[in-house]
């Protein structure tokens, strides 16, 4: 598998374990629909959180969050109605983004709520 496969896994984990800590409950990670993947999608009390998480070594070319591109978001949003319609959930649907940065010397974690918005 190549480094960046690795990276990415390896930050899904972090990003599981992370709201694991906050009281979320994983309900899928790598949801597949189409051609969208959500990496993991979480639930706490009546919202629906779809996460984006992107990892990177280092912000010296950009924070992690700057690289969800407009063709991501329609795709996860084209995904998400699918899955809640599919599933028929009566919830509040929220996109998050979770921004690691796996540096050498420590890991930093920014879960941004409402990262982005659906319409």
């Amino acid at each position: 598998m190549a480094a960046h496969n690795d990276l990415g896994n390896e930050g899904e984990k972090l990003a599981v374990k992370h709201l694991l800590a906050h009281g979320y409950a994983i309900l899928e990670t790598n949801y597949r629909f189409q051609k969208a993947e959500v990496d993991v999608i979480a639930q706490k009390a009546e919202t629906l959180a779809v996460v984006e998480v992107k990892t990177r070594t280092s912000a010296h070319f950009g924070n992690p969050e700057d690289f969800v591109t407009p063709k991501k978001i329609k795709l996860l949003v084209k995904a998400i109605d699918t899955y809640v319609n599919d599933n028929d959930l009566n919830v509040e649907v929220r996109f998050d983004i979770i921004a690691i940065v796996l540096d050498k010397n420590k890991t930093t974690i920014n879960h941004i709520e409402d990262a982005f918005y659906h319409f």
